[in-house]
């Protein structure tokens, strides 16, 4: 693997969601992963779908065992685990912080959970929703006149777990450089995602954001920040904030800024209304074009079918193609050491033989065994 992360080695327990989101930014980056798959699932589909891109994969019966030493000598070696399970499963596998840091010292063992390690809620089921909801990450997304609506699972899952919980890997690999010791990263989706409201508590504070919902700046309330249905169906999304560049949306809708006062609050409700007849007497992709050399901050709101076809992520490479999948390339980008999509995601135990060689054990007797598959 190539990238600024080349010469690390993570072992991932297999999940879904926002822990193989996480891996997959550090492989994007250059890390090597072994994905440590069950061995009932050998053969098919690795459980984190296109997310487990750039990874080999082991299956292993983390119930034996020989499997549980399997992983065991894999983390012998590695630089990083990362698991997803609930608080308490991966102790009663053996292969919990203990147990790992009893092979490897230096390890930096990465834990993925909705509610954390501890807490009344750490053994509850939950999903992105449910994390997003306790955090207060939730209440502020929507309409007024609706109840808020699902955000996918980038809230919580991917922005306030994944990503969370590579940056707490990575700022424990920085940290392990200087005191040669591994740690445990407690990386919750609850908490990441009441991290992400950060500023709003600020403003609220300040009594610059008020908990009503669609009523602020920054939450459909202003007539300038917002997305407006086309003539077409589709829509456009209005983000001028900045009295210059609101001045350019006037313009580019042929409205007098004295009509529309940008700081009346009072008036944002009428003003909207104005934005939206003026919005719908044409085609999301005519307005495109039609603000297209200017600041006024406009952009069509495009499906993910059509994202990778925008001539700006064309001309950028923000998409790739792997395996008959397009999907976003990796991210950030380095000047010197970039990252890469070097191999799709594989199916359960598609390396097993090669892993296991190169550790110095025999597949055919860990077959035997019941370890792997």
């Amino acid at each position: 693997m190539s990238g600024p992360l080349e010469g690390v080695r993570v072992v991932e327990l297999a999940g879904i969601g926002p822990a193989p989101f996480g891996v997959m930014l550090l492989a994007d980056l250059g890390a090597e992963v072994i994905l440590v798959d069950r061995a009932a699932s050998a053969g098919r589909g690795s459980q984190g779908g296109a997310l487990s891109r750039n990874r080999r994969s082991i299956a292993v019966d983390l119930k034996s065992e020989a499997g549980r030493d399997v992983v065991l000598q894999l983390v012998a070696g590695a630089d990083v685990l990362v698991e997803g399970f609930r608080p308490g499963v991966a102790e009663r596998l053996g292969v919990g912080p203990e147990d790992c840091h009893a092979v490897n010292p230096r390890l930096v063992y990465g834990r993925m959970t909705g509610w954390g390690q501890q807490g009344p809620l750490a053994d509850r089921a939950g999903h992105d929703i449910d994390y997003a909801a306790i955090a207060g990450a939730l209440h502020p997304v929507g309409r007024a006149d609706d109840s808020p609506p699902p955000p996918i699972n980038y809230v919580a899952d991917f922005g306030g777990g994944g990503a969370y919980l590579a940056i707490g890997v990575l700022s424990a690999l920085l940290e392990r450089e200087r005191s040669g010791q591994g740690q445990v990263v407690d990386a919750a989706m609850v908490d990441g995602a009441a991290s992400q409201t950060t500023m709003l508590h600020g403003m609220l504070a300040a009594g610059l954001w008020s908990t009503e919902r669609q009523s602020n700046l920054l939450d459909g309330g202003a007539p300038y920040y917002d997305t407006y249905r086309c003539a077409d169906g589709k829509f456009l999304a209005v983000g001028a904030l900045e009295p210059q560049f609101f001045a350019q949306l006037c313009e580019g809708l042929e409205v007098d800024p004295e009509e529309l006062p940008q700081f009346d609050q009072a008036a944002w409700p009428e003003q909207k209304e104005r934005v939206a007849e003026i919005i719908a007497q044409r085609t999301r992709d005519e307005w495109a074009a039609h603000f297209e050399a200017t600041d006024a901050c406009v952009a069509p709101v495009l499906a993910l079918d059509e994202a990778p076809r925008h001539p700006h992520n064309v001309e950028r490479g923000t998409f790739v193609e792997v395996d008959g999948v397009t999907q976003p390339g990796p991210a950030p980008r380095f000047s010197r050491t970039p990252g890469a999509v070097e191999r799709g995601a594989p199916k359960a135990g598609d390396h097993t033989d090669e892993i296991l060689t190169e550790l110095g054990l025999d597949a055919a007797a860990l077959r035997e065994q019941g370890g792997v598959a």
